[in-house]
């Protein structure tokens, strides 16, 4: 039998040199340039089996395509070429300069590669060793692989003796959608299998439509990946009418943050395209053709609204990711509806500042962007919105349309706060007016215990900005309160004392007192962080209040001071009585309230460290409210309202309307 003819040759390039080139691939990543040899040898298949031994370390694996196989005539254009394939004025090919092949050595030491191309069946072996030799031969039929003989073409490829680790199958399939999952969105006729399995695109969002440019139709498909492919940037490709590419470029959307596309047109006008102006066939069509602009132009369209809608989508993921860590300020001191203002602006103004210049917040760490935040907060509520624009307008560099959106939200900030403030005002006022017509004409028969607690907790503004989270919630502190105070409150039955007149009696027997109890987080004068204990003592509204309710409270406040789990300094305090009234014929109360009178803190008549006692009527706080908005009110000059005609029922729901 004649000897076979054998070709050994070497890399233009040292050892030293091709490993270098490799230092940082990952083990599995030469089966990926092994993979894609194989579809730029057009192979349509391309399967990777991974073989194990008894104990479960790696003996062979096994990379086989069915593509036009090596030319044994051109190794030395092939494996003797580094940084110089023949492959790469190809369109269709994804070659890596010729080096690809001879990443093997991150994972094994020895490589071989079984092929047959054009009826001639060979073999060529590389060594890690000696990475830039190589030593090709031909094979009789007998020698060559069954799957090759079995197709008739193609390249086998065998590495073995192992120095790296695989992945688990899962792990190593999700890893191969990621790599090959644009390459087979792009190309469906394509197919990869691992172990069996066939390799899935990964998720991705797709977007088809036809364009329509002078008489040429274009079939776009817009392809969104939720990862990024990793060895493919955002390219836009051209096809002819048989699914070939004629032409690739970086599109339109490529270096977007976390935004990764691939954007495939198909189009008989890519049949005679030509890049560049053919002077032999005046026909050819160019990107000089007008078609080919105006095409574009409507692509870059919809390309450009995709990314629109993207962006406002993660920006409302950012956002909420910024709310669930923590970013947000916590509004501390303001009431409920001018905190959710503040808390529904700065987040418009930091979803729309996301939208205009995505980077401001991608490349921040945690606490960088919890201080755009807050100064954000800050800044946009101050007299500052020009001042404010004018830093954003000279710090970003962002289109006219971008920069007009982030505008208009940053001037229109100050208006959407006045209005916001009228809004509450007005609300506001209108439940004082109602609330004092229900205290003049209805309190003897209808302000019955469930009705004012629900009318409390849709108004505890009128306690001031300091009990906005006053509730009746049946907390454990609120518990342990009742409990101590059913068991040590003087429950006895009303008289004529707790009464000014004789015809409030009935309608005071007939009502129960209302009692709220809550304990929540809040911070000292110091700003020290310390527990707020409320407990509100709502006396039936036909009664007035007198020494014996007094004594009462502070009866209360003693066996609180006196109980072992409220004794901690991080617990204060506050007790407040209410009524609709201060009896006439009490001098107790009204005596307290004036020896405190200097503190400026209405109802105060107790005033210990960790204790504070409260005695307020109905009057004083809806007075209250008035006089401290007085000027607004006056300036607005809101209409008061008549409520004679109105019935009890018509003001009490009101009242317990939750705007």
């Amino acid at each position: 039998m004649p000897k076979k003819p054998v070709v050994k040759g070497s890399a233009a390039i040292g050892n030293s040199g091709i490993k270098k080139h490799f230092k940082n691939a990952e083990p599995w990543q030469p089966l990926f340039e092994l993979v894609w040899n194989g579809f730029d040898a057009a192979a349509s298949f391309v399967s990777i089996n991974v073989i194990e031994n008894e104990m479960h370390g790696l003996e062979r694996v096994v990379v086989l395509d069915d593509g036009d196989g090596i030319e044994f005539d051109a190794l030395n254009e092939t494996f003797g070429s580094f940084n110089e394939s023949a492959k790469k004025a190809s369109l269709t090919l994804k070659g890596e300069h010729g080096r690809g092949r001879l990443a093997f050595h991150r994972l094994c030491r020895n490589a071989s590669w079984f092929t047959k191309c054009n009826g001639i069946d060979a073999v060529i072996d590389v060594s890690e060793p000696t990475i830039k030799d190589f030593e090709g031969r031909l094979l009789d039929e007998v020698e060559q692989k069954a799957d090759i003989l079995k197709q008739g073409k193609g390249t086998l490829v065998e590495l073995t003796n192992f120095t790296g680790v695989l992945p688990e199958s899962d792990a190593l399939r999700e890893k191969f959608s990621v790599e090959f999952g644009w390459y087979l969105a792009v190309h469906p006729d394509k197919q990869v299998v691992l172990n069996g399995v066939t390799i899935q695109v990964p998720k991705h969002e797709a977007v088809q439509q036809e364009i329509a440019a002078d008489d040429a139709i274009f079939q776009v498909q817009v392809i969104r990946w939720e990862q990024r492919p990793t060895s493919e940037k955002s390219y836009l490709y051209l096809l002819n009418s048989s699914g070939t590419p004629v032409y690739k470029v970086l599109s339109s959307l490529n270096q977007k943050p976390n935004f990764f596309t691939s954007v495939c047109v198909t189009s008989t006008w890519a049949d005679t395209f030509s890049k560049e102006q053919d002077l032999l066939n005046s026909g050819a069509h160019t990107l000089a053709s007008p078609t080919w602009k105006k095409f574009k132009s409507q692509l870059d369209r919809l390309s450009q609204a995709i990314y629109d809608k993207f962006l406002r989508m993660r920006a409302e993921e950012v956002v909420q990711s910024y709310e669930d860590e923590g970013y947000f300020p916590s509004y501390v001191g303001l009431d409920d509806t001018e905190r959710a203002w503040r808390h529904q602006h700065t987040r418009d103004l930091v979803r729309n500042l996301y939208i205009a210049e995505p980077r401001v917040f991608n490349s921040a760490t945690k606490k960088q962007a919890k201080l755009i935040i807050r100064l954000l907060d800050r800044l946009a509520v101050s007299n500052e919105n020009e001042a404010l624009f004018e830093v954003l307008e000279g710090a970003l560099e962002l289109d006219a349309k971008s920069m007009q959106a982030l505008a208009k939200q940053l001037h229109r900030t100050t208006l959407e706060n006045i209005v916001a403030s009228i809004e509450v005002l007005q609300r506001r006022a209108t439940a004082v007016q109602q609330l004092r017509h229900v205290m003049n004409e209805h309190y003897r028969e209808v302000l019955e215990t469930p009705d004012l607690q629900k009318i409390i907790e849709n108004n505890t503004w009128l306690f001031g900005p300091r009990y906005e989270t006053i509730g009746a919630e049946e907390d454990t502190f609120a518990k342990v309160a009742r409990r101590m105070r059913d068991e040590v409150m003087d429950r006895a039955s009303v008289s004529m004392d707790d009464v000014d007149d004789e015809e409030d009696l009935p309608g005071a027997r007939r009502q129960t007192d209302l009692f709220l109890a809550r304990k929540f987080p809040s911070t000292d004068s110091l700003g020290n962080k310390v527990y707020r204990c409320i407990v509100v003592e709502i006396k039936r509204p036909a009664i007035s209040l007198n020494k014996k309710h007094l004594r009462q409270l502070e009866d209360y406040a003693d066996i609180i001071k006196r109980q072992p789990e409220f004794k901690s300094e991080k617990m204060h305090f506050e007790l407040i009585l209410l009524g609709r009234q201060i009896s006439s014929a009490d001098t107790i109360i009204p005596s307290r309230l004036n020896n405190l009178i200097a503190r400026n803190d209405p109802g105060l008549v107790t005033d210990d460290p960790r204790m504070k006692l409260y005695v307020m009527n109905w009057y004083t706080l809806l007075d209250g409210f008035e006089l401290t908005h007085g000027f607004m009110l006056d300036n607005l000059k809101l209409k008061r309202d008549d409520y004679t005609a109105a019935t009890r029922e018509d003001l009490v729901a009101e009242l317990q309307t939750e705007h």
